[in-house]
Order: C-alpha cells, then structure tokens, then sequence
C-alpha cells in the first residue's frame, strides 16, 4: 500500500464538474494499493496517517498533529502510485491490486479514518476525477507499507 500525503490548506475533487468531496486544512490522501495488501496493512497505515505530527506548532517546529489542528481528511484512490516507470516509456501497472480488491481495501481505508478520525471526503473509485489543492507548505510524504512495515 502506498499514500502520498500532502498537508493543504483546502482541496475539493471533482467529476463530471460536480464537486464531489471538499476539505479545508488538513491532508489530501492519495491512496495505492498491490498484491498482498490486506485489512491488516490497511490498519497500520491508517494509524500511522492519524499518529503523524506534520504541522508546525506556534514556534514553527513540525509538532502537531492532525487531530491538534482539527484537520479534515480528502482521500483519492490513485491507483498509478504502482506504476512502473523502469522500462520504457510508458508505465506499467502489473504491480497494481486488481480493482475490485483495491476497492474493497479502500473503502475500509476510509472507513477506519471516519472511525477513528471523523468525516472523510472522498472521490469515487475509479472515476475519472479532478482534484484542486492548495498545498500547505508544501508539505508531502510518501508512505510505503513495505518499508513501514516489512514482513
């Protein structure tokens, strides 16, 4: 499972031009899923996300964290974090968890941030979306369950 996180100060995704899911401050979630991705690493992911302190308190040192600020949560399902990019010019995506897996363990993503964080905004699975930000900072974070949590 991968997730880039970026800090922002709002994000909205959009289909067809309808908004679909807006946030203000807080992190926008674009989340991959491979083979071998199961609830458990979704789990750990989603309490490492919440357990992050990546926004700067009032002296300006990156010490607090999302629940400090009050922050919202806007999570994309972003399956091109596998892609393959070492051979050729255009990606591969061999690595990418079938659809209908990877949907199943992203609706329990964001089920377990609504669980234990609150409200969370969302695109749709496998739509074509738009998604506007403004980053905060900018402030971006690659999060990988393999190096995070090796077997």
């Amino acid at each position: 499972m991968r997730v880039v996180l970026t800090t922002v100060n709002h994000a909205d995704v959009k289909i067809d031009g309808k908004v679909v899911g807006a946030i203000k401050r807080g992190y926008l979630l674009l989340v991959g899923f491979t083979e071998g991705d199961d609830k458990a690493i979704v789990e750990k992911m989603v309490d490492k996300i919440l357990a992050l302190r990546v926004f700067p308190d009032e002296h300006g040192q990156i010490n607090i964290s999302l629940n400090d600020v009050n922050g919202d949560i806007l999570s994309i399902s972003q399956f091109t974090l596998y892609g393959d990019v070492r051979k050729g010019r255009r990606p591969s995506f061999t690595d990418v968890l079938r659809p209908h897996d990877a949907e199943l363990l992203y609706d329990y993503f964001n089920l377990l941030i609504e669980q234990k964080h609150g409200s969370v905004s969302t695109g749709v699975f496998g739509a074509d979306m738009k998604v506007t930000s403004e980053n905060d900072g900018p402030f971006t974070l690659t999060l990988d369950s393999k190096e995070l949590f090796p077997l």
